[in-house]
């Protein structure tokens, strides 16, 4: 039985090495980034460390990134590139549909691709999340396909995994939540003033949600293991991860605490340009997977 294709769009946060040893297809999101009033486009397809490092430190020197949806026409073409080269299966997973229109334009370009290519099946899912929760999908869709299961079956475990996915998302600087209108004005100016950390998950319907603003980052780390004893992460196979916007420092003191409660040492990871530029530098999140279902919102 030939191998079936993992597929992805870069909001999926998985680093080039991992994407290479595994070969993953990921499709690549842009961005824009003005510095000065100079409009410099980028590629969310970093292969080295610093380049991540360095993004965000344009963010804190007062640069101002924006970002643009992956359309139907750039999934219709990857998917068609994929079936000319003879793919026959292709498990493609997508950035949340409550986030973007993303996951509804690759369900549909799937579907077409599928009418005009018959040999080539492509199985859409949606991640309901983004960053390290949708690389999640992938991570597992990597290891179900190392054990020898079909893209049918594959597809189908991966699709009733999101919303065991649970996730604290602790921002560092309200102003980019401002933008994204998560919070007012007002609120952010206040906020940021006071030193307030807001927690974030996904609701079921893959949306961002504020749970908690927290006076500090030391409580705010204090809620997300809160979190963590009520909705306890999975024993076996116990999956636990970490990602930042340059801020190895915090995540790693995040880390410490989760492996001193769980006796397990999550991985930590720095999230990729295009979701970093609506979370902010200085921001770190954890998920973990759980039997039970996600409850935010």
């Amino acid at each position: 039985m030939k191998e079936f294709i993992i597929s992805s769009d870069s909001t999926c946060d998985l680093y080039s090495d991992y994407i290479a040893e595994h070969d993953l297809r990921v499709v690549p999101l842009h961005y824009t980034m003005e510095e000065n009033g100079v409009l410099t486009e980028g590629v969310d397809a970093f292969t080295e460390y610093g380049q991540y490092i360095d993004f965000y430190k344009k963010l804190r020197a007062g640069g101002f990134s924006r970002t643009s949806m992956l359309n139907y026409d750039a999934h219709y073409r990857h998917f068609e590139a994929l079936a000319k080269e003879g793919a026959e299966e292709v498990i493609h997973v997508s950035l949340s549909g409550g986030l973007s229109p993303t996951a509804n334009v690759a369900a549909q370009a799937a579907k077409d691709i599928g009418e005009k290519y018959p040999s080539c099946k492509i199985y859409p899912v949606d991640s309901l999340a983004a960053t390290i929760g949708q690389g999640a999908l992938v991570r597992e869709a990597v290891r179900l396909r190392g054990e020898g299961k079909g893209a049918a079956e594959t597809a189908r475990a991966i699709a009733d995994m999101p919303l065991h996915i649970q996730y604290a998302i602790i921002a560092n600087d309200l102003y980019y939540l401002k933008r994204g209108g998560r919070v007012s004005a007002v609120a952010a100016a206040a906020g940021t003033l006071l030193g307030i950390k807001p927690v974030l998950s996904f609701t079921r319907e893959g949306k961002l949600t504020v749970l908690n603003k927290c006076r500090g980052i030391k409580k705010a780390f204090a809620g997300a293991l809160a979190k963590m004893e009520k909705i306890n992460p999975v024993e076996e196979g116990r999956m636990i991860r970490i990602v930042h916007t340059d801020n190895e420092k915090d995540a790693t003191e995040l880390a410490d605490m989760v492996e001193a409660r769980w006796h397990f040492r999550p991985e930590i990871s720095v999230m990729g340009p295009v979701i970093g530029s609506h979370v902010g530098p200085g921001a770190v999140a954890v998920i973990w997977l759980t039997k039970e279902l996600r409850s935010d919102g």
